[in-house]
């Protein structure tokens, strides 16, 4: 770890926190001093990564589709019951869906990818704010993409869904910005996880030549950058969009 930032005695839910960049969230949570819920539909998954990281502090796996309200606000009680409150939410699950032209994508398609990273989000977020409100801390940080601000060809589905995730940030974080909660989101240049799966070779190579930086962002580095956001020190900032794109974001 390059530097500290002090999460200790807070409390957070990472969704999709199994595998890939929420993994690494977790592990810079965890290393930061703060407990975590591992929140991911993949009960499996989750309870063996919880299980590789209970050594280096409190952490626990909840499985949960976020895309269905009432799941989400089971598990809120089920991590409530384990941790007491909950402190930051980090909305980090999604899918990239197919690289198909617009005119082709496939509706269903279509309707997957706004549900799991969109209304999964607005899911969260909708069953967690009220708590924080009423202890008057909080800090929500939204994964959004670089793609959100440039919106990527043949990846119209995955580009608007991280628009909008943008936008509900924004809205978001004026709702709540005379409280002490603080709603930011990142938006990544690509990193080499399983998304990667889901992607043509074409859409790989293009997205890496449009980096300055000539290569993808490690996920230790997006993890750094979710830890500010999520701590005490992020105070003043919301309804922010932090670049860690490698320089290829224009604004």
């Amino acid at each position: 770890m390059s530097n500290n930032i002090d999460l200790s005695g807070r409390f957070a839910v990472v969704t999709g926190g199994a595998q890939g960049i929420g993994r690494a969230i977790v592990e810079r949570f965890l290393d930061s001093g703060a407990a975590v819920a591992i929140w991911d539909r993949d009960r499996g998954l989750a309870e063996k990564t919880a299980g590789e990281l209970k050594a280096r502090n409190r952490v626990a796996a909840v499985a949960v589709d976020v895309t269905k309200l009432l799941e989400v606000e089971r598990a809120r009680e089920e991590t409530k019951a384990a941790f007491g409150r909950i402190d930051i939410l980090v909305n980090n699950a999604g899918i990239a869906g197919p690289n198909v032209k617009t005119w082709e994508y496939p509706p269903e398609a279509w309707a997957q990818v706004m549900a799991i990273n969109l209304d999964g989000p607005f899911n969260c977020c909708r069953a967690l704010v009220p708590g924080m409100l009423a202890q008057n801390y909080g800090r929500i940080v939204n994964i959004a993409s670089i793609a959100g601000k440039e919106g990527n060809p043949n990846a119209s589905a995955y580009s608007a869904s991280k628009a909008a995730l943008i936008a509900l940030t924004k809205s978001l974080g004026k709702e709540v910005a005379d409280k002490d909660i603080a709603v930011n989101a990142i938006t990544p240049a690509a990193a080499k996880t399983a998304i990667f799966d889901q992607m043509t070779q074409e859409h790989i190579d293009y997205m890496l030549a449009k980096i300055p930086r000539g290569r993808f962002v490690l996920v230790e580095e997006i993890a750094a950058l979710a830890a500010f956001c999520a701590s005490a020190d992020c105070s003043f900032t919301t309804g922010a969009v932090f670049d860690i794109s490698g320089g290829r974001a224009t604004y």
